[in-house]
């Protein structure tokens, strides 16, 4: 009974010592980061806004589709820049494998895009580009010419001569300048009178008083062209309120946008894809994280939003 129980437990330990031996194998064979071990911190201009939600989704799907965690993370309005570079510092010292990035004012992260160099950690942009040499790729819209498509559809709306307004987003924001310079180029290439070019920090209700007060100054104002949605749907309130009907045009293509295109309040919007960007940046940083080849610029598609393709586009974003 002795010599049994002595043979069993040889080879219990045999067996034990070829599992660990196996699974030691499959590790080295591997040669890579396991994808459950992958952290990609995502900190976007804000999360208060539907669109960087859709962002925000995408890169929580792509998360789950590729077994990687996601975290994501933004201040409470596009205008809080300190508290961005804060969240980008936050993530580096928590510790991440990778680091997408929508920059709300890209002259002030060259420095903590440089920590995170300095720590082996991988930058990816998201959305809005900067000039930092060392990023891995930009994955987003061309918005110069999303601004560009835009402005050209405001003009097709309009007469040569007309007065025009460009309502921008925050000061410094390379994505709305970028959509502001495109379309004012498309607009003046036109025929039209540029009067007025206001920021109004993409947000609703300074849009609303932006353009309240250009009116104030110019009430034969003939057309306007928004950076986003939200600012054109503020610049909407207040033409309903003056009893105004001119062509508005925004940029994003978000469910509320699309739904006063739809019933003909809106003019247009130049439709950006939110939650491809989300998606394809975190698919993006995990590829770098494994030593694959990334391209150093990766296109999102664009379409103008009209009365014509509005309910259409409603159906693809839901």
């Amino acid at each position: 009974m002795k010599k049994l129980s002595v043979i069993l437990m040889l080879c219990l330990c045999i067996l034990l010592l070829f599992g660990c031996s196996n699974q030691s194998s499959e590790t080295t064979a591997a040669g890579e980061t396991k994808s459950d071990d992958i952290k990609v911190h995502v900190v976007l201009k804000t999360l208060s806004h539907p669109y960087w939600k859709s962002v925000e989704a995408g890169a929580k799907k792509a998360g789950e589709d590729l077994g990687v965690s996601v975290e994501v993370n933004g201040p409470p309005s596009e205008g809080d820049i300190i508290e961005q570079v804060n969240m980008m510092d936050n993530a580096i010292s928590q510790g991440t494998d990778a680091l997408l990035v929508s920059p709300s004012q890209p002259s002030t992260v060259s420095n903590v895009f440089d920590l995170a160099k300095s720590k082996d950690i991988p930058v990816l942009l998201v959305d809005t580009d900067a000039d930092w040499q060392d990023k891995v790729t930009f994955i987003g819209t061309d918005n110069y010419t999303a601004g560009k498509e835009g402005g050209e559809y405001l003009a097709s709306q309009l007469k040569k001569g007309d007065k025009v307004a460009l309502v921008e987003g925050a000061k410094g924001n390379l994505a709305s300048d970028e959509r502001i310079k495109g379309a004012k180029e498309a607009l003046e290439k036109a025929g039209m009178k540029i009067v007025a070019q206001q920021p109004a920090d993409s947000d609703k209700f300074k849009a609303a008083g932006v353009i309240d007060a250009v009116l104030q100054n110019h009430r034969d104002l003939a057309g306007v062209f928004a950076a986003n949605d939200d600012m054109a749907i503020g610049v909407l309130s207040t033409t309903e309120q003056l009893k105004l009907n001119i062509p508005i045009v925004g940029i994003n293509g978000g469910d509320e946008a699309t739904e006063l295109i739809s019933k003909g309040k809106l003019a247009a919007s130049v439709a950006q894809s939110p939650y491809d960007m989300g998606y394809m940046g975190v698919e993006n940083a995990v590829k770098t994280i494994k030593g694959e080849k990334v391209e150093n610029r990766i296109p999102t598609p664009i379409k103008v939003v009209t009365k014509e393709n509005a309910e259409e586009h409603l159906k693809e974003i839901q």
